[in-house]
């Protein structure tokens, strides 16, 4: 597919695409990206929801309410965007964005009635925390990153119309926006255990069989510990799992739909 921009539109502070009509599934994007990194759930999805997939702060079209947010920061900006619905949602993350989304459940169980975390990091070992750490403090703020390593990390070495999308998204983003959304994600240990222990609504935790950083370990740990877990992970696939593998992911987020609905 194509990834082109979409046509806004305002949910609570925040800009979002969306398509369809019927139950809510927001959708939370990761570190660097924007609402049309979800293009394939937006298509796919609009036959059986509505599909609402958010700017996050100073990403896309959404604003920095504030020049420095931490990861409170962007969770509260986001559950205000939930709290705006007339009915409670499904949430599905990427990366960040499903850190993000474990905590809002948690947090908010009368607004999400179920929750998808796609390529998670949970628990990071002391060695991969502190190379994200180093790769955040690197970052000055002010001028854009050279997305090179990210992307090889990311998809590898294979060029693909979705590498070349992220590619792109990368350059154009905020620079000072991007240093806070990374450094959040660096520094933030979410998913805590007890967030996950302590969810009420169907939970799925999906990654690809080739992410180094949101490994297949990582998943089933977190499915282990929700009530209603389940760990689902993609053969063949790396760390843009919702984009490289579009059809997989719609599949279980279809799933999940239904799940909430029971």
């Amino acid at each position: 597919m194509t990834w082109t921009t979409r046509r806004r539109s305002d949910i609570g502070a925040l800009r979002a695409v969306t398509a369809g009509a019927g139950p809510h599934i927001v959708l939370l994007h990761g570190v660097g990206l924007r609402a049309e990194a979800w293009g394939a759930q937006l298509d796919a999805l609009a036959d059986v929801a509505h599909v609402i997939a958010l700017d996050m702060p100073g990403h896309g079209d959404s604003v920095m309410p504030v020049p420095h947010m931490g990861f409170e920061d962007f969770k509260d900006v986001a559950a205000a965007a939930i709290a705006a619905l007339d009915g409670p949602a499904v949430l599905a993350g990427h990366s960040m964005g499903a850190m993000l989304a474990l905590e809002l459940a948690a947090d908010m169980p009368d607004r999400v009635c179920g929750v998808a975390a796609l390529n998670a990091v949970f628990e990071r070992s002391d060695a991969a925390a502190h190379a994200v750490q180093a790769r955040a403090a690197q970052l000055d703020g002010q001028n854009p990153t050279d997305p090179s390593r990210t992307l090889e990390r990311w998809f590898g070495a294979c060029q693909s119309p979705e590498r070349n999308a992220c590619r792109d998204w990368l350059l154009s983003v905020d620079s000072a926006a991007y240093k806070c959304a990374y450094t959040a994600f660096a520094e933030s240990g979410s998913p805590q255990r007890r967030a996950l222990e302590h969810l009420q609504c169907p939970a799925l935790f999906m990654t690809g069989s080739l992410d180094p950083n949101s490994t297949p370990d990582m998943s089933r740990a977190m499915a282990d510990l929700a009530p209603y877990g389940k760990a689902v992970i993609v053969e063949g696939s790396a760390h843009m799992m919702p984009m490289t593998h579009s059809d997989e992911v719609n599949r279980a987020l279809r799933g999940l739909l239904q799940d909430a609905r029971q």
